[in-house]
């Protein structure tokens, strides 16, 4: 391998752009993140991490979305499709919270905006030039495969007042496809403000990788292993799922009973039925990686100890006890997606908790980097695989905490004496910035890759938290409220560190 080829010792900020500012309602795809992509490159931090794309359920949640292929279109930036004459001004001003600059994220309001939006682009859509609609007839070709099931569900759960798609009218529920043909040509209208959507959210986010490859930023994206139940994916590719055509669950995701729960945890999506997905070639599989390395350079593959094995429960049981660990094709799935991705995998294995020996193999075997969480390292074990000391080799990526943790300092102001002293032993000198500290740790590190949670640099406490798991509310609703010197200090800061320790 020559120098040039070599991998790069990198850092990174994770910061989902719901939480960018300077826009209305959500953050989203316009002027704020392509001042966020320069930020980072002016300072040589060289990766963006985000959290899933795709559009939330209804807690905000983007790891249960009603679609594995479409993005949020609570993203959208307005004032861009103003510029580029897509809407007229006096549109955009209309919009529901038009003149909102909340520090919070407001589903409600977030879904209502969408909608006003949707009905305007359609509205303007045919008095545009022919080589827009020439343009979206091209990309909607191109996504044909999951684009026109995506647009229906979404008119049609609107059209029954959100009810799940089992509730929906049999031949509907079941996507009798005379029954579908039929609706669709009564409903041209609202499918086309979906569609329209979908693309103009594709335009704005391939502009931003555009510019963020121009810049040498890597974009990190994020793949829940799982789907939601009441979702399109599951609705028109029932057969490949563990599901009933009355929506019944045959078989549910979950965890087994341990340390932390004593009943495991239960996540109520469906379990793959993994013999169909053969049989297809893992075609589904293979299209919704092939979508999703459009819009990131990199994967973090969530919850990919389920490649190896997974853990199944009965679809009645209202625990995840009477679960059975079974096996799963990971070594084939992940060989087809080799082969599709040109013979190297982009992907992160989110690989944390406990790790038995043959997720490690499959994780080795393909080359893929594993996670290191330092928030996790100072509980008294010497063995410990997230004390700095314990990280061996380049391929992992190392962070002071997730999304899903506490921001550092809220990690510290609630951390017992005894893992006070741990982590100050670490240190070898007093803890003053422990967010900063537990970084510096994770930039010494072998590890080829650094990411923090921007609310960590900019030393905030657990009222910045993006997620606290088992919780309902208060979850992915934080946003930066502007940028200011406290933000390109914080970064221009993690950047001169990160070339300390060789990291540019």
């Amino acid at each position: 391998m020559t120098a040039a080829c070599l991998p790069r010792r990198r850092v990174g900020v994770l910061l989902h752009p719901t939480a960018l500012p300077d826009a209305p309602v959500c953050g989203g795809l316009g002027a704020a993140a392509r001042l966020w992509i320069r930020a980072l490159a002016r300072n040589g931090i060289g990766l963006w991490q985000v959290l899933p794309l795709s559009p939330p359920d209804g807690t905000g949640s983007p790891y249960s979305s009603p679609s594995s292929f479409a993005i949020n279109p609570w993203l959208l930036d307005a004032h861009d499709l103003c510029e580029e004459g897509f809407l007229q001004p006096g549109d955009v001003a209309s919009l529901p919270g038009a003149e909102a600059a909340g520090s919070s994220l407001d589903f409600l309001l977030a879904d209502r905006r969408v909608s006003v939006l949707a009905r305007q682009l359609r509205q303007c859509w045919h008095q545009l030039p022919h080589c827009h609609h020439a343009a979206f007839d091209s990309w909607r070709r191109d996504q044909s495969r999951w684009l026109q099931d995506h647009a229906a569900f979404m008119v049609l759960r609107e059209q029954h007042e959100g009810r799940p798609w089992w509730e929906w009218p049999q031949s509907l529920a079941v996507h009798d496809q005379t029954a579908l043909a039929e609706w669709r040509l009564e409903h041209q209208g609202r499918l086309l403000e979906q569609e329209l959507l979908q693309w103009h959210l594709n335009r704005q986010w391939m502009q931003l990788r555009e510019l963020a490859s121009e810049l040498d930023v890597e974009i990190l994206g994020d793949l829940p292993f799982y789907v939601a139940r009441d979702s399109a994916d599951v609705w028109s590719h029932r057969e490949l799922f563990s599901i009933a055509a009355d929506g019944r669950l045959r078989e549910q995701s979950g965890v087994p009973p341990d340390y932390f729960s004593a009943t495991g945890q239960l996540w109520g999506t469906p379990v793959y039925s993994w013999s169909r997905h053969r049989r297809t070639g893992f075609r589904w599989w293979r299209d919704r990686l092939r979508r999703q390395w459009q819009l990131a350079d990199r994967l973090r593959l969530d919850h990919f100890r389920a490649l190896a094995s997974y853990w199944s429960v009965p679809g009645q049981d209202t625990t995840a006890m009477n679960g059975a660990w079974r096996p799963s094709p990971g070594r084939e799935l992940l060989s087809c997606l080799r082969r599709d991705a040109g013979g190297r995998l982009p992907l992160v294995a989110e690989d944390l908790g406990v790790i038995t020996r043959d997720v490690e193999h499959l994780r080795d075997r393909f080359h893929l980097p594993g996670m290191k969480v330092l928030q996790f390292a100072f509980d008294g074990n010497p063995r410990n695989p997230y004390l700095p000391c314990n990280i061996r080799g380049t391929g992992w990526v190392v962070y002071p905490g997730t999304h899903d943790n506490p921001t550092s300092l809220g990690w510290w102001q609630r951390l017992d004496d005894a893992s006070r002293a741990r982590f100050a032993g670490c240190l070898d000198c007093p803890v003053e910035a422990p967010g900063w500290q537990l970084l510096e740790l994770g930039l010494a590190s072998s590890a080829l890759l650094a990411i923090a949670p921007l609310q960590d640099l900019l030393h905030l406490d657990d009222a910045a938290r993006f997620n606290t798991p088992g919780t309902v509310g208060g979850n992915w609703n934080w946003r930066l409220p502007v940028f200011d010197d406290s933000v390109e200090g914080a970064l221009q800061g993690y950047g001169l560190r990160a070339a300390v320790w060789s990291r540019r």
